[in-house]
């Protein structure tokens, strides 16, 4: 006999269709999630070595900033250790220097000039006297000039004394002391 299924078959098919479906859209669903959380985890490993790397080079700058102050103190003591040796040096090449520019001085002054006032600020002297002529105030400039000690002889005024019983004219110059001079080139 012939076999008459009166079950609503195609209900059935549909079902069967559905859950089928479904099934496939789970295994879909759950292999994207799966899929989403390896790209994640895959990620966030590369965020947490970057991360470590750059706390890692932080701590070697906040060491290298330790050592650079650490640099910077030092070179600070170095410039101060260095301004006292260089002071130091230059008393040891001055020590005799006044002994030298009166020396000196007496050598170059010639007959009718006399010095009044002598001052000494740095390494420039600040002559003040009298001149009994014009000429024996150039031949003192020359005598100068000529000097191992004293350089660059500039007189700032020579005035005429009227009324003094003697013609004389009262002059200012400033020379410069070359130890001295060379002193402070070299320690620039």
């Amino acid at each position: 006999m012939a076999h008459i299924n009166l079950l609503p078959w195609r209900a059935a098919a549909l079902k069967a269709q559905q859950k089928e479906y479904f099934t496939i859209l789970a295994a879909v669903g759950l292999l994207t999630l799966a899929l989403v959380l390896v790209i994640n985890f895959y990620y966030q490993a590369h965020i947490d070595g970057q991360n470590s790397k750059n706390q890692y080079l932080k701590n070697e700058i906040a060491q290298l900033d330790i050592q650079i102050d650490e640099i910077k103190t030092l070179n600070a003591k170095k410039l101060a250790l260095q301004k006292r040796i260089n002071v130091v040096e230059q008393l040891q090449r001055s020590r005799n220097v006044g002994t030298q520019v009166l020396d000196e001085i007496a050598k170059i002054i010639p007959n009718g000039i006399y010095i009044i006032e002598l001052e000494k600020q740095g390494n420039t002297l600040q002559l003040t006297g009298k001149s009994e002529s014009n000429n024996h105030l150039a031949n003192m400039i020359r005598a100068v000039e000529l000097s191992d000690l004293f350089v660059d002889a500039t007189p700032e005024s020579i005035t005429a004394d009227d009324g003094s019983p003697k013609l004389l004219s009262s002059f200012k110059m400033k020379v410069k002391i070359k130890g001295l001079d060379d002193a402070k080139k070299g320690s620039k």
